[in-house]
């Protein structure tokens, strides 16, 4: 397990895949979270594709390490290290939230300990994530993080009956600070 000062991640389990599914079935914030088109997920697809990516098969993108987000006993999201480079040693971050858990900063603290356990655990040089334009609320959370804006394809994503620019946000290891470890 590693701690934050609000949450704690620990190994996805068995028992975490209802919650989870809540999560990735959502059609409401589904542009959010992912680049293939909206459509109904089945809870069928979503455990196929659950034990695809824990015996390593491909789903789209490969998993390096996922981390359930627990605040006072309660499942409220996952966040992922994917896309791992082992030469450049670089991954791409990600992070889902229960609807209702969003605002609360619970966020922000998951991927401070996510990026602690990439720089320090992993060795890891640089983490990045893609995020909508419009989603302000998680620009300002990566950036409290430290990411930075590296850049934007414009008009990249199709969004509810218009386009939007993709932001492409980093974090260099060096730029990490330099405070103790959690957990």
């Amino acid at each position: 397990m590693l701690t934050g000062d609000r949450v704690t991640l620990r190994e996805v389990r068995s028992d975490d895949l209802p919650t989870l599914f809540e999560i990735h079935a959502n059609l409401d914030n589904w542009e959010e979270r992912s680049p293939q088109p909206a459509a109904p997920l089945t809870r069928e697809k979503f455990d196929a594709d659950t034990a695809r990516r824990r015996e390593g098969g491909s789903v789209g993108f490969s998993l390096t390490a996922e981390f359930a987000i627990i605040v006072d006993d309660r499942l409220i999201g996952s966040c992922v290290l994917m896309s791992e480079d082992s030469l450049a040693r670089h991954a791409e971050v990600g992070i889902s939230l229960l609807p209702s858990e969003t605002g609360k900063g619970y966020g922000t603290d998951a991927l401070l300990v996510l990026i602690d356990y990439a720089f320090t655990r992993r060795n890891l040089r640089r983490v990045h994530l893609i995020v909508l334009a419009s989603n302000e609320r998680a620009i300002a959370s990566y950036r409290k993080v430290g990411f930075v804006e590296e850049g934007r394809l414009r008009e990249h994503a199709w969004m509810r009956g218009h386009y939007e620019d993709e932001v492409r946000m980093g974090l260099l290891r060096s730029e990490w600070p330099a405070t103790p470890s959690p957990g």
